[in-house]
């Protein structure tokens, strides 16, 4: 892996364009690329609850816990939780020492090389846009679902998942939208507010919970291990199985199959790296957003996951409500009502925060020139990428109101255990080429723990299925072919401005008192 930064013509002449550091930094003091500085550590951990938390405690508690793991979901959700630990001591050390919108994105081309940092960035979509749009539909069916307890519900041909046109979703996108333009302070505002329900209604499902558990319930904890159903062989079966490891269901291999699809519960903490440039003092702030959201979500998570199967038997949970479905066991059929507002206001947040980040990601390749510069410009009032927030919005729009996309969801997952891969390694080639830059938080037991990391990571990716992974790389290599016909010949890497750059990267390495080849 080439990390070329040594010649005057180098950032023109290959893929292995090196943006540094101060470059990436010294860009958001660009007048027309500045964003307002506007957040503190509590609004970081706050946005971080508020995308975490969402799908996963809603759905795919019941899912798992029916289909795969039984009452050890709760193991499950820790699995998952230490994978994505792993991860975000990665991102906290990089996001500390390149306060830069962009996360992954950024942290890859200041080590990786452009070529990479694209991939990346390409990858995120994945994560973001998609994720956007897949919990948008679940919105509308959370939606439809209250409206129906009120007698009143949405036809099915414009709301839920199956629908011809799905209003709902489109609506709720274009509002978090519009949103997102006003600026990031009122999204913080807006989003403090939801998060505060939905964690007050979580806390509401434990602490009443807990007290119609039945002990009986939680046995077996791990359920004896049974052989793959009839019919999810070939492009169903995990990428694993190709290699002559048979998961199964149930036992401790679908304890870990289990973390592989919770692990979409997490998805979202990566999003405070994204906002760096809009932290008052990111340095101390983002590291502690980015931990102290994913230790509050795991808790819950686990929380959660426990009182629901000690309610019900985890073979009779629903799938698709289990929390609702869990208290009208019990006799609370009241509580159902409360927990779909709870859903909708964890969802809502969801939706706006992953298009934050998505927005945030796409800025970034913008101002380095991968994508139109245009499309970057900021807001002279809000101070919002106002262009490429309203493309997001509209894109995200369309997906969740025309595409079935509950079959792709598992793409989100793999394009963010692809990116928390690249995050790791990428950890551990700054401290190589850059030790000597100034670091807020360290990640400990480098390169040990970086390279767990990458292990558990590709270990999770393994376990997705190989449909999942032929669309991934259908994906990428779309990727590839826009980055070859666009990006690489318009990037601010090439040409007299790569020139300049590569100048500069010379000698702040030479100040340092390296040799320029290191």
């Amino acid at each position: 892996m080439a990390v070329n930064q040594t010649g005057k013509g180098t950032a023109r002449s290959n893929t292995a364009r090196v943006k540094s550091v101060e470059d990436s930094i010294r860009d958001t003091e660009e007048p027309e690329h500045r964003l307002k500085k506007n957040l503190s550590a509590l609004d970081l951990t706050v946005f971080g609850v508020g995308v975490i938390i969402g799908t996963g405690i809603f759905v795919l508690t019941g899912e798992v816990a029916k289909t795969t793991a039984g009452p050890a979901v709760a193991i499950s959700f820790v699995v998952a939780g230490v994978v994505c630990a792993l991860a975000a001591v990665c991102y906290a050390e990089f996001a500390s020492t390149v306060p830069v919108a962009g996360s992954a994105y950024t942290f890859s081309y200041a080590t990786l090389g452009e070529l990479l940092a694209w991939i990346i960035g390409w990858d995120l979509v994945l994560e973001l846009a998609l994720g956007a749009a897949t919990v948008s539909v679940g919105w509308s069916g959370y939606l439809n679902q209250l409206l129906g307890d009120m007698g009143i519900p949405l036809s099915t041909t414009i709301a839920g998942e199956d629908a011809t046109v799905n209003i709902p979703a489109i609506v709720i996108a274009l509002v978090m939208t519009g949103v997102l333009v006003l600026g990031i302070k009122l999204s913080s505002v807006v989003t403090n507010v939801i998060v505060a329900i939905k964690v007050l209604i979580v806390l509401f499902i434990i602490v009443l919970g807990v007290f119609y558990v039945t002990a009986d319930n939680y046995t077996p904890f791990v359920p004896p291990s049974e052989a793959t159903p009839e019919g999810e062989g070939g492009w169903k079966q995990p990428l694993i199985q190709l290699f002559g490891i048979t998961q199964g269901t149930f036992g401790w291999g679908g304890v870990i199959a289990g973390a592989s699809i919770v692990f979409f519960a997490f998805i979202g903490f990566d999003i405070v790296a994204t906002a760096a440039e809009e932290t008052k003092n990111p340095k101390r702030d983002l590291p502690r957003g980015i931990i102290g959201s994913l230790l509050v979500c795991t808790l819950l998570y686990v929380a959660v996951s426990l009182v629901v199967v000690g309610m019900q038997p985890y073979d009779e949970l629903s799938v698709t409500a289990p929390l609702a479905d869990a208290f009208s066991s019990v006799g609370l059929s009241w509580a159902s009502s409360l927990i779909s507002v709870g859903a909708l206001a964890g969802l809502t947040s969801v939706v706006m925060i992953l298009m934050l980040g998505q927005s945030r990601v796409l800025f970034a390749m913008s101002r380095d020139h991968l994508l139109p510069p245009a499309l970057g410009a900021v807001h002279p009032r809000y101070g919002t990428p106002y262009k490429i927030t309203i493309i997001t919005g509209v894109v995200v729009a369309l997906l969740a109101g025309f595409l079935p996309i509950s079959a792709l969801s598992e793409l989100v997952n793999i394009g963010t255990l692809f990116a928390f891969v690249l995050v790791s390694i990428a950890v551990v080639v700054l401290r190589r080429t850059r030790p000597d830059l100034p670091r807020a938080f360290r990640v400990p037991l480098v390169p040990f723990l970086p390279i767990v990391s990458v292990l558990a990571c590709l270990y999770l990716m393994a376990n997705l299925p190989v449909e999942t992974w032929v669309r991934f790389l259908i994906w990428m290599a779309l990727g590839f072919v826009v980055y070859f016909t666009y990006g690489r010949r318009h990037s601010r890497l090439g040409g007299a401005e790569g020139e300049a750059a590569a100048e500069r990267l010379t000698a702040d390495r030479e100040a340092r008192g390296r040799p320029s080849g290191g």
